[in-house]
């Protein structure tokens, strides 16, 4: 073993040979390219993608990416559709089969029954005038000049280029659909992303006992014993229709004692401020994160057709996951 070889010099000639084998992609990207787009996206069914060994891992990942930008995927192992899984597959689907060879023998064992049962089938070979892509209604072309492995066995820059040919067609179907940020959320509603642009604040509000609320007739005593069991750093101040008409908070407290007032006996609505900042409760949370920050505030309350249906802190956007 060589101690003194050089591993960052190595790994950036790696990095050429990708690089390069992209660059010779970019031409493949033609009227092939679009029909295969226009394929897919007339396809009354799902995609189903499969190919064998690394072609197989890069399949897996090119049908979740379809998935998650809105053309409707599954992947599907040849070696198991020999074996029944073929049966996941109807004819209003489209089938996307990988194999750089184009001789994947697991994948041509199954192109009679595709055709007896006239699905299309789209291949993404890097010999056009493969068996595998002879029998396809168009084949992406993903030839590339050499693999980054010195002994040209494993699949690397090859399987790179089918990668991005994959992504190529994922991207461009998702601008075709006008899929947006909101459709992309809804595949994806465990992620920060999902919480962002699907949480309404009614999903996370403090509501009912929960909710810190005190009378016009409060006294500021009443008002800090509501804060302090309630727990959220504030009060709401409403009137005998339940509408609101003010805020009390920690920051209100302190500057009150600074001026000496009694909290017996003060009323509530001498002291509280008015005419607060309010967010609806179907808005987004991250609306109403937004709206904390502008205000620079650390409580909202959220109201509905003038009453005061929630309240909300900065801990309960944390906690929810939108910060």
């Amino acid at each position: 073993m060589n101690t003194d070889f050089d591993f960052c010099t190595y790994g950036k000639h790696v990095l050429k040979i990708e690089i390069d084998a992209l660059k010779q992609i970019e031409q493949y990207i033609n009227d092939d390219f679009a029909k295969a787009c226009e394929l897919i996206l007339n396809c009354k069914g799902k995609v189903a993608v499969m190919g064998m060994g690394k072609s197989g891992h890069i399949g897996n990942k090119i049908a979740a990416t379809l998935a998650s930008t809105g053309t409707s995927s599954f992947f599907v192992h040849p070696g198991e559709a020999s074996h029944g899984d073929l049966g996941m597959i109807t004819p209003d689907d489209i089938v996307i089969a990988i194999s750089n060879s184009g001789e994947a023998s697991e994948v041509l064992a199954l192109i009679p029954v595709i055709k007896r049962l006239g699905i299309p089938l789209i291949t993404m070979s890097g010999k056009p005038n493969s068996t595998m892509a002879q029998h396809a209604i168009v084949n992406l072309q993903i030839s590339v000049p050499q693999e980054a492995c010195p002994l040209g066995l494993a699949p690397t820059s090859s399987t790179t280029a089918t990668l991005v040919m994959g992504d190529a067609l994922a991207i461009a179907l998702l601008e075709a659909r006008g899929f947006t940020a909101n459709d992309f959320a809804l595949s994806h509603p465990g992620g920060a992303l999902g919480r962002k642009l699907l949480l309404k604040l009614v999903d996370i509000m403090r509501s009912g006992d929960a909710l810190p609320m005190v009378k016009e007739e409060a006294t500021v005593k009443d008002a800090l014993f509501e804060i302090s069991q309630k727990g959220l750093g504030m009060t709401a101040v409403v009137n005998q229709h339940q509408q609101l008409t003010g805020i009390f908070t920690d920051g209100d407290l302190r500057r009150l004692l600074d001026n000496k007032f009694d909290i017996h006996t003060t009323p509530i609505v001498d002291v509280m401020t008015a005419n607060p900042t309010t967010a609806n409760p179907n808005q987004l949370a991250a609306e109403g994160l937004k709206i904390m920050e502008d205000k620079q505030i650390n409580g909202l309350l959220l109201v509905d057709g003038g009453a005061l249906v929630g309240a909300i802190n900065m801990h309960d956007l944390l906690k929810a996951g939108v910060m």
